[in-house]
């Protein structure tokens, strides 16, 4: 009897307890896209205790009496937080602690850097980093072995291209790596020559025949790499993020982070290569991790190169390299096999492809795993930069995702102009004939390649121009979409790119409270203002996780 009334007092108590309450983000100009892509605007935010939007309030709604907390923003903008549907997490971070070349606007300034660089770090076997152009030096060649002895002769550099299809190494890095005259380019690569004579450059997947023996960065500083990549993303009002091509080191840094409560931006992890994919998630992706921080879910392939170093796998050869046309990565019967493995086990699979011949080649594997694997697959492509007008009404067939870098276009139009021709560009970063036929559009930076700032890539996708204004009413702007088309790509179908739609990309009820405080209106801001938007502060799961000092 006494248990049972002692029961019935603890019921009791619990009862008059009050429930824990709601937090309260007020006094805001806001703004979101509702489930159609329409603007919405509001005036607070009711989140719950675990993360989660509540409720978009108007001025005139009446605000809880009972609140865990509030916070005041005297009327600043606030935004959803940014879905980069396309990043690379860990080479962000290794680019702020490595030789960073991305700001090199010569070889002799390359040079520069790189001595001082050297000097600096007398106790580094090897000198590694990357962010080299050659097409921003306008050095109408790649540099050579030569170039970098020049600098640094007494241990071996090793640098990668900016969009990470190929690599630059000094003598040293050559010799440490076997390489010879006799030294075949692999499937796949392309050792550049002078002559007979490597010449110090590695195309794709030439690149492991030096890889292979630079040292690898101990597991704390893959978690420092982490931390500062993720400091990064922050800053720029990134909430989340898919990564392409997610190794099992990468893997375990993440978890790490995580078993320590640190991890903060969002990940869509998708595993390179199949092999990858079963060693961390097993029979399936992976659950959804620290209160939906971490997700294994896919597969990254790759089906090409870049247009930079000519790897880009054409239908035709380059207009500037006669004899060139790139080259495919797999054949299609490999390409199918890799495809079907993921797939069968529920990966969802994103294949990079960047020629028009590599593009095509995805479509038809599409074609062909569509037959078998039904459902709701959401088949990626990853960059798909220059189609062949003809195939571009294949991405609405079966779902297929578009995954996308405006940025890439303003970058790299006068390259892509030399590298094809006039006559080709019709299908090139054709982001409005992708959802004129009905293909899936999500938007990204392709970070470290291009700033993961947002922003610019915003103004970029409906004006095809850059910061500087040219070309003047935009490169090839029939393919130009609307500035709320491509807050949309960025954001919830973003999301949706990685099965996260459910969970992020707006603000809704249920929808994790996932935004940001920004210095000026988007919607109204001309192209170079919104360009030059500051991010104040960024909150994620209703936790102010980092502010501008």
């Amino acid at each position: 009897m006494a248990m049972f009334l002692r029961s019935v007092a603890l019921v009791a108590l619990l009862a008059s307890s009050p429930a824990f309450a709601d937090a309260l983000v007020d006094n805001v100009n806001g703004m979101t896209l509702d489930k159609d892509g329409r603007v919405v605007r509001f005036n607070a935010l009711l989140i719950s205790p675990d993360g989660k939007v509540v409720r978009l309030l108007q001025a005139k709604d009446k605000r809880p009496e009972r609140l865990d907390w509030r916070a005041d923003e005297k009327g600043k903008v606030l935004l959803p937080g940014f879905v980069d549907a396309h990043g690379h997490v860990m080479e962000l971070g290794f680019r702020s602690m490595e030789l960073d070349l991305s700001q090199a606007h010569s070889l002799d300034e390359a040079k520069a850097r790189i001595a001082a660089y050297a000097a600096a770090n007398p106790e580094r076997k090897w000198i590694v980093g990357g962010g080299w152009n050659q097409e921003t030096w306008g050095l109408g060649r790649f540099p050579t072995a030569a170039d970098l002895d020049s600098v640094v002769s007494d241990r071996p550099v090793w640098l990668s291209r900016i969009d990470g299809h190929a690599s630059w190494g000094n003598t040293a890095a050559l010799k440490a790596a076997g390489i010879t005259n006799k030294s075949v380019s692999p499937p796949g690569g392309r050792i550049e020559k002078t002559g007979a004579a490597p010449n110090g450059v590695f195309v794709d997947a030439a690149q492991e025949l030096v890889n292979k023996v630079v040292p690898q960065p101990l597991p704390k500083e893959r978690d420092l790499a982490f931390l500062r990549a993720q400091e990064t993303l922050l800053s720029y009002g990134v909430t989340a993020t898919s990564d392409m091509g997610t190794t099992l080191d990468d893997w375990l840094s993440y978890r790490r982070i995580g078993d320590v409560g640190s991890l903060r931006v969002r990940i869509m992890s998708y595993a390179m290569g199949v092999d990858t994919a079963v060693r961390i998630g097993g029979g399936g992706p992976t659950p959804w991790l620290y209160a939906d921080k971490l997700h294994m879910g896919g597969v990254k392939l790759y089906a090409d190169g870049a247009l930079g170093s000519r790897g880009a796998w054409l239908k035709a050869p380059y207009s500037d390299a006669a004899g060139q046309s790139g080259a495919g990565f797999m054949s299609d019967d490999v390409i199918q096999n890799l495809m079907s493995r993921a797939a069968m086990d529920n990966y969802q699979v994103a294949v990079h492809a960047i020629g028009d011949k590599a593009n095509a080649q995805v479509l038809d594997a599409i074609d062909q795993m569509a037959q078998t694997y039904k459902g709701d697959r959401r088949w990626r492509i990853e960059h798909a930069q220059i189609v062949d007008p003809a195939d571009l009404p294949r991405f609405g067939k079966y779902g297929t995702i578009a995954s996308m870098q405006p940025v890439h276009e303003t970058s790299d139009y006068k390259m892509a102009e030399a590298r094809l021709g006039p006559q080709r560009l019709a299908g090139a970063y054709a982001w409005k004939s992708m959802l004129a036929n009905g293909a899936g559009l999500a938007f990204g930076t392709d970070y470290p390649v291009e700033s993961p700032n947002p922003f610019p890539g915003w103004a970029a996708a409906f004006t095809r121009q850059g910061a500087d204004g040219q070309p003047y009413g935009g490169w090839q702007p029939q393919e130009a979409i609307t500035r709320e088309q491509a807050w949309k790509a960025y954001t919830m179908d973003a999301a949706y790119a990685g099965f996260a739609e459910t969970k992020f990309g707006r603000l809704a009820p249920g929808q994790r409270a996932d935004f940001i405080i920004v210095d000026r209106d988007p919607l109204l801001a001309s192209p170079t203002e919104l360009r030059e938007t500051v991010v104040l502060q960024t909150w994620i799961g209703g936790e102010k996780v980092w502010v501008r000092k």
